[in-house]
């Protein structure tokens, strides 16, 4: 157990509670004796948790006038940097680079370790895809401050190596692999064959693609859970389809909640667009999490979701994100249900392999290290 002074602070950008990957990181670390708080912005769509549901960990929303482009990342990391001065820490947490400005500089100002969690590639982000200026200012950033830290890991093997090369320091891999579930396999009515959506409602998911395909679709329902920026764009592009019962938007769906509304869908999706490293690179959260429910899904055919199909077989992997390829690879399973259960079967043993409990050994081995080497 470790001494309650070794406090860690983590921050990120986004929404607290619709990032899963960090609540079990944080909920890991405070079961594993540290003291941590997680840091992130004050949205619209905060949703505080009932008393039943209080995580292991603390969090603070830290309020932001702006809430995006190039002023929101300004204010937020002045604002956390001041709220990082003002506490006591043994180590701090910078989610992605756009937390690590501030992070870094209170963390040398205090003489103590910055330890960076990279969930994505960041200047190859499809958000700053044809915006030049930002990726420039992004990218200085990363080649600014990543060289001088000691301790890094990132969510993939590849996306691991690329950003090794770049940066010049190691990078470790812990995956976004989901808690473990010992719940059996639904059995779920044959109509309406029900797709599924989980997470951020951002650009470059593929979403837009998929309503498309749902138009030629019959007997199907898109399921859509989560908000974001393109959230009203979304809604106002399905508006059709959701007036004819072929979509539903959950809006935020709690995490305790998530896993059984994932278990009630026949099929997940994660179609990321090919517009940077970070989502060609990536290993995505939703990808796994199906597959700990016991459902495939279609994934694009990238490196990492690649990999982990030669070995468990779980994946429909697509070529491209045309409404066609979407519109086959559905129908394909839908009338071979001999595949589909072979995909179900090959789920649920993958699942009882790829889970939380062993991928955190790593991280806890990283954060050993972080307090047990003097800073330098």
């Amino acid at each position: 157990m470790n001494e309650p002074s070794k406090c860690i602070i983590a921050a990120v950008t986004n929404d607290l509670r619709q990032d899963q990957r960090m609540h079990r990181i944080c909920h890991t670390l405070a079961q594993a004796g540290y003291k941590v708080t997680l840091a992130g912005r004050r949205t619209p769509y905060n949703i505080r948790d009932s008393e039943k549901n209080q995580p292991a960990y603390d969090r603070i929303w830290l309020p932001c006038r702006f809430q995006k482009g190039k002023l929101f990342y300004l204010e937020y990391n002045l604002r956390l940097w001041q709220y990082l001065m003002r506490q006591h820490f043994d180590a701090v947490c910078a989610v992605d680079t756009d937390t690590l400005p501030a992070c870094y500089l209170a963390a040398r100002l205090k003489g103590k370790p910055c330890v960076l969690d990279a969930h994505e590639y960041f200047s190859e982000v499809p958000e700053l895809a044809g915006r030049p200026l930002e990726q420039w200012i992004w990218e200085a950033v990363a080649r600014l401050l990543i060289p001088r830290l000691k301790y890094a890991y990132t969510v993939s093997n590849t996306l691991a190596e690329a950003l090794t090369t770049r940066y010049g320091i190691c990078f470790e891999v812990v995956r976004n692999l989901p808690l473990h579930s010992a719940t059996p396999i639904l059995n779920k009515p044959d109509t309406p064959y029900i797709v599924l959506y989980q997470g951020m409602l951002n650009a470059g998911r593929g979403i837009e693609a998929m309503l498309e395909a749902m138009t030629h679709l019959k007997g199907v329902q898109f399921w859509i859970a989560g908000r974001g920026d393109l959230e009203k764009k979304l809604r106002r592009q399905a508006e059709p389809l959701v007036q004819a019962g072929k979509v539903v938007f959950h809006g935020f769906v709690p995490p305790e909640a998530l896993h059984q509304l994932t278990r009630k869908a026949h099929l997940g999706i994660n179609l990321l667009e090919d517009k940077g490293l970070s989502y060609r690179y990536s290993l995505a959260n939703k990808a796994l999490d199906y597959l700990q429910a016991g459902i495939p899904s279609l994934q694009m055919d990238f490196p990492e979701y690649r990999k982990l199909n030669q070995q468990y077989g779980v994946f429909v992997c697509l070529p491209d994100l045309r409404p066609d390829t979407i519109i086959s690879a559905i129908q394909v399973l839908r009338e071979n249900p001999s595949e589909y259960q072979r995909l179900v079967q090959n789920c649920w043993k993958a699942a009882q392999v790829l889970h939380w409990a062993e991928e955190s050994k790593t991280l806890l081995q990283i954060y050993q290290r972080v307090f047990a080497e003097p800073i330098k």
